[in-house]
């Protein structure tokens, strides 16, 4: 009887570790289901100017000063710049090149050069390259309210 305690114990342990998708949860918890591929985020949006929606992508880049926003890959080798609402939670800076799930708020924006700089400056580029700088971005930028990055 001792043997078939251990063993179901034991069991019920392995069990638990399989159940586990080592997965990080930040911001507010949120699944993966129905996460639309970055790649579509621009056709899905069309004309809207804004877009509550699940996303699924690659993390290009990280700020790495706190890990307060991600840039993830889109369509045509761009970046989506993803924010976090309220700067209410950040992300680990190790993620590039990580599958993410985030749920929020996707628009079209006009990023200053300032804020452009600003980011690049946060991303480590080189002061030659964020001198080239010189035009205002248009684009999807997205807050996010909670993120899963998966492992």
């Amino acid at each position: 009887m001792k043997h078939l305690a251990i063993w179901a114990l034991a069991l019920g342990l392995s069990y638990g570790a399989m159940a586990q998708d080592n997965s990080s949860y930040h911001g507010k918890k949120i699944s993966a289901d129905n996460a639309i591929p970055s790649t579509e985020l621009a056709a899905k949006m069309g004309d809207k100017k804004e877009l509550a929606t699940k996303v699924e992508g690659t993390v290009e880049s990280v700020c790495q000063v706190k890990g307060c926003w991600m840039r993830v890959k889109t369509a045509d080798n761009q970046t989506m710049l993803v924010r976090f609402r309220d700067y209410g939670f950040f992300v680990p800076k190790d993620i590039a090149g990580k599958k993410v799930v985030f749920e929020g708020t996707a628009e079209t924006k006009t990023t200053s050069v300032a804020e452009l700089r600003h980011y690049a400056e946060d991303a480590g580029k080189s002061k030659e390259e964020i001198t080239k700088i010189t035009q205002p971005e248009k684009a999807i930028a997205f807050t996010a309210d909670g993120v899963i990055v998966r492992k």
